[in-house]
């Protein structure tokens, strides 16, 4: 669906225009907007509202938003007319119905018509996709083109694409600036990650199209991974929420898990050409060859303002893991949203204790029962502080972030979710309680007295 509204007016009609402007200034601060050179420069003197200009009408500007209109670009067409007092170089108001009727475009030739499409908007939803086109190993503008397939019928839906220069969280600044109703990633985890960290206590919900190679919080959250990018813009579709836990690890967000040592290694050893050829089955070979060379650091942990020391090969400090992520299961579950982390200490000192603590693990994640052994050592704390020594690589939600030491702190109900509820309790409805209409009820105002 397009997301640029276009904003016309003959000159008798102008201030009409900007008082229209000025009016529903909260509801088209969400849209792009643009306008002929003169038009879009009164607008913004007179309301300081982002807006984009073609060229002045007398020299075709009405002609290149026509063309807009024909390519899909336009979602709504504001042209003010006065039949009375027109002049010969005032927009083609006969091209621009001609071209919105064909196209099923709405246009509003005076203010009554405005106001029913602006009011039409304001309980209409407004997506922002974070794209990351390096993730995973498909073809992404083919992936972008189904994305916008599936969500696009459904939502007013703006696309941005990370670049060197524009990354994942400046991104997602934009949108929310933008007052996005609900913002999606499609990447990565460390894309995800990225997008989750500018939304903490937002209250945006934040929607996932997974794409990359591990896709960790994704499963976490039980969304499908057959089909993923359908099934993913089915759960966004369906518009259902989870309150979630986030932490911070050495100030950035944390959205899955930090790794020490072992599990820091592994990931570095899965480089990108690896992780192309194999998939998740990269990690998993990578971390076989690392158990041949891990070996028993120090660390000093302290949990409450107390310390105590060990020997380990691993430290693991989840926030959320699917079963998958098996080194943070020997608690039986790692729950997201109880406002603690589940730290993991395995002091294996062999490889064939390191594999037995792994399947350890892994049984205590399907079967969702702790697993008691000696060279094991599970706790759920809301904050940690780990130094090592020697210093030990660190890795946070899939990306190494340098070394050890860290402090890891749980920030309880610090992100919402776009995922299949757990239980009753928990659903709710995003486009229910987080619409723009909702908001701007609750703010005491009625559609029609929208104000600065």
């Amino acid at each position: 669906m397009a997301n640029t509204i276009a904003l016309l007016a003959y000159d008798s009609k102008k201030d009409n225009l900007v008082e229209f402007v000025k009016k529903h200034k909260i509801v088209l601060s969400r849209y792009q907007l643009v306008a002929t050179e003169n038009t879009a420069q009164y607008i913004l003197q007179e309301t300081g509202i982002e807006i984009n200009s073609v060229l002045a009408g007398p020299l075709g500007g009405d002609a290149q938003i026509a063309v807009e209109v024909t390519t899909g670009n336009v979602v709504a067409v504001i042209c003010l007319v006065d039949y009375l007092f027109s002049q010969s170089y005032e927009p083609d108001i006969q091209l621009l119905l001609r071209l919105c009727q064909v196209h099923n475009v709405p246009i509003a030739i005076n203010i009554a018509t405005a106001e029913t499409i602006i009011n039409s908007f304001i309980q209409t939803t407004v997506a922002h996709l974070i794209f990351n086109p390096i993730s995973g190993q498909g073809n992404a503008q083919q992936e972008l083109s189904l994305i916008k397939s599936l969500l696009e019928p459904y939502l007013h839906l703006y696309i941005h694409q990370t670049t060197p220069d524009k990354t994942a969280e400046e991104l997602t600044e934009l949108a929310i600036a933008k007052q996005a109703d609900i913002i999606i990633a499609s990447g990565g985890d460390g894309t995800v990650s990225a997008v989750a960290g500018a939304l903490v206590n937002t209250d945006i919900p934040l929607g996932i199209i997974p794409r990359g190679t591990a896709n960790a919080f994704c499963m976490a959250l039980g969304i499908p991974s057959i089909t993923p990018i359908r099934s993913a813009c089915d759960v966004i579709l369906a518009g259902k929420t989870r309150v979630i836990d986030v932490a911070h690890c050495n100030e950035r967000t944390m959205i899955l898990l930090a790794g020490v040592g072992y599990e820091a290694e592994t990931i570095e050893r899965a480089d990108r050409e690896t992780k192309n050829r194999w998939g998740v089955l990269a990690y998993m070979m990578a971390g076989w060859d690392q158990l041949k060379e891990q070996q028993l650091f120090d660390i000093e942990i302290e949990i409450d303002e107390v310390t105590k020391t060990f020997q380990a090969g691993t430290i693991t400090i989840a926030n959320a893991a699917p079963p998958t992520s098996f080194l943070a299961q020997g608690l039986g579950e790692v729950i997201m949203n109880d406002g603690l982390l589940e730290v993991m200490i395995i002091t294996s000192n062999s490889r064939l204790q390191a594999v037995n603590a792994g399947v350890r693990m892994f049984g205590s994640a399907i079967f969702k029962t702790p697993a008691q052994h000696e060279d094991t050592i599970g706790l759920r704390t809301k904050r940690v502080k780990v130094s090592t020594d020697p210093p030990q690589k660190v890795v946070l939600d899939g990306e190494i972030i340098g070394t050890t030491p860290i402090e890891v702190e749980c920030i309880p109900n610090g992100l919402t979710v776009l995922a299949p509820p757990t239980n009753e309790t928990e659903e709710k409805s995003a486009w229910g309680f987080l619409s723009l209409a909702k908001r701007v009820k609750n703010q005491g105002l009625e559609n029609g007295d929208l104000k600065d």
